[in-house]
C-alpha cells in the first residue's frame, strides 16, 4: 500500500510537471507567433518608409532638375529674370529675392575707361561718399535696432510685473515700486 501510494504521488507529480511543461511550450509558441507577426508588421513599415523616401528623393531630384534648367535658361540679364519671377509670384517674394532685386537696382556699371584723371578722382569721391552714406545708414539702423530691443525688453519686464500684480503675489512695497516705474515711464514719453 505504501508503494502504491508513493507511485500515485509520483504519477501525479509527473502529470503536474507534464502539464506545466505543456503550458510553457504553448505560451512559448504563442509568444513566438506574436513576435513573428510583429516582425512582419515591422518589415512592412520599413518597406513602406523606404518606398516613401525613394519617392521623395525622386521628387527632389525632379525639382532640382527643373531649377537647374530654369537657371541655365535664365541668361545673362538677371533683372529680366526678376521681372519674370515678379509676374509669376506677384508680391510673394522671398527676402532673398527682394535683397537681390535691390542690389541689382543699386549696382550701376562703372564706365571709367574713357575718363581722365580729374574725372576718375570725381568718380572715386562720389563712390566714397555713397559708401560713407551707406555705412552711416547701417550704423544708424543698428543703433535703432539696439534701442528697440532694449525697449521691448523693458516693456516685457513691465508686463510681467503687472501680471504678477494682478495675480496678487506682490506686497504693498512692490506695488509702490511698480507705480513709480510706470509714472517715470509716462514722463519719459
Amino acid at each position: 500500500m505504501g508503494t502504491c501510494r508513493l507511485q500515485d504521488i509520483q504519477k501525479k507529480r509527473q502529470n503536474k510537471d507534464l502539464m506545466e511543461l505543456q503550458a510553457l511550450i504553448d505560451s512559448h509558441f504563442e509568444a513566438r507567433k506574436k513576435e513573428e507577426e510583429e516582425l512582419i508588421a515591422l518589415k512592412d513599415r520599413i518597406e513602406e518608409k523606404a518606398r516613401r523616401e525613394e519617392e521623395d528623393a525622386r521628387r527632389r531630384a525632379e525639382d532640382d532638375l527643373k531649377k537647374k534648367k530654369a537657371l541655365s535658361s535664365m541668361g545673362a540679364n538677371y533683372s529680366s529674370y526678376l521681372a519674370k519671377a515678379d509676374q509669376k509670384r506677384g508680391k510673394k517674394q522671398t527676402a532673398r529675392e527682394m535683397k537681390k532685386k535691390v542690389l541689382a537696382e543699386r549696382r550701376k556699371p562703372l564706365n571709367i575707361d574713357h575718363l581722365g584723371d580729374d574725372k576718375l578722382r570725381d568718380k572715386a569721391k562720389e563712390l566714397w561718399d555713397t559708401l560713407y552714406q551707406l555705412e552711416t545708414d547701417k550704423f544708424e539702423f543698428a543703433e535703432k535696432l539696439k534701442r528697440q530691443k532694449y525697449d521691448i525688453m523693458n516693456l516685457r519686464a513691465r508686463v510681467e510685473m503687472l501680471a504678477k500684480l494682478l495675480e496678487g503675489k506682490w506686497s504693498a512695497l512692490e506695488l509702490l515700486r511698480v507705480r513709480a516705474q510706470v509714472s517715470s515711464a509716462r514722463h519719459q514719453q
